[in-house]
């Protein structure tokens, strides 16, 4: 196990000492000298999940990159465990000459997974994202929706215990984002991983979480967070709530006040 290094350190998260993911004083600041994040600190533990929301060029995507190690921060410390981190991006990146299944089994061929646990991963996950009897399709003959589900299960067969999500539904209808929530909320509970989702959307935001944070224009920094009361699982009437409706009012006040700084 690696010891705490010096800025912009990553570290292996042991399961019981540590939460799941940290953020301690992350800032990112590039080589031409911009300033990307400042001063991060966030926890999430294992069956949480966190939502972040903020202005469009606040960091929030570079965040995920900085705790995946695409991006590496140049203040502070990053704690997780980068073998068992699933990411989601914005684009379901399946690649058109592989059919769903092939797709969804891509990283762990990649990781070196026997073929036969490599295929008992994919079915399992396939059948957890509701693809069943749609593994031998190419992407081109799927819906939107269909190719994120694809990309959901690719993640799935690594069985991350730190599951990152780019604003994966951004660009679908508001119906299939609906059902999509619904679908990603029995996900979270069937797996019990770390959650860290970023959206434009404050009602996907409350929704999904447990809690929300709210990043300030850049250099992105975290300004407010609110806790989610609403128990899993959670059925589609929750959004309807008085309760619900304060809460994301609660965020955007927070939101608005950010576009003041």
């Amino acid at each position: 196990m690696k010891t705490i290094a010096e800025t912009g350190a990553f570290l292996n998260a042991p399961h019981m000492s540590t939460p799941s993911l940290s953020f301690e004083g992350v800032g990112l600041t590039y080589k031409d000298g911009t300033e990307t994040l400042r001063d991060i600190n966030l926890k999430v533990e294992r069956d949480e999940f966190v939502s972040v929301v903020g202005p469009s060029g606040c960091g929030k995507s570079t965040l995920l990159k900085v705790a995946s190690g695409l991006v590496e921060a140049t203040q502070g410390n990053v704690v997780a465990d980068r073998d068992r981190l699933g990411y989601v991006f914005q684009d379901a990146t399946l690649l058109p000459w592989r059919t769903v299944a092939s797709n969804v089994g891509l990283l762990a061929e990649l990781h070196g997974v026997a073929k036969q646990e490599r295929e008992r991963r994919v079915q399992e996950a396939i059948e957890l994202v509701g693809l069943s009897g749609f593994a031998d399709r190419h992407p081109r003959r799927l819906s939107g929706g269909m190719r994120m589900r694809a990309s959901l299960a690719r993640s799935l067969t690594m069985d991350p215990e730190v599951f990152l999500f780019d604003e994966p539904f951004g660009a679908l209808d508001e119906i299939t984002r609906e059902r999509l929530n619904d679908e990603l909320v029995q996900l979270f509970l069937a797996r019990h991983f770390a959650g860290l989702f970023v959206t434009h959307s404050i009602y996907e935001a409350v929704y999904l979480s447990t809690r929300v944070v709210v990043m300030s224009p850049r250099p992105g920094r975290i300004v407010a967070e609110f806790s989610i009361p609403f128990s899993y699982p959670r059925g589609p009437e929750v959004r309807f709530s008085p309760e619900f409706a304060q809460i994301a009012s609660n965020i955007s006040s927070a939101l608005r006040g950010t576009e003041l700084e």
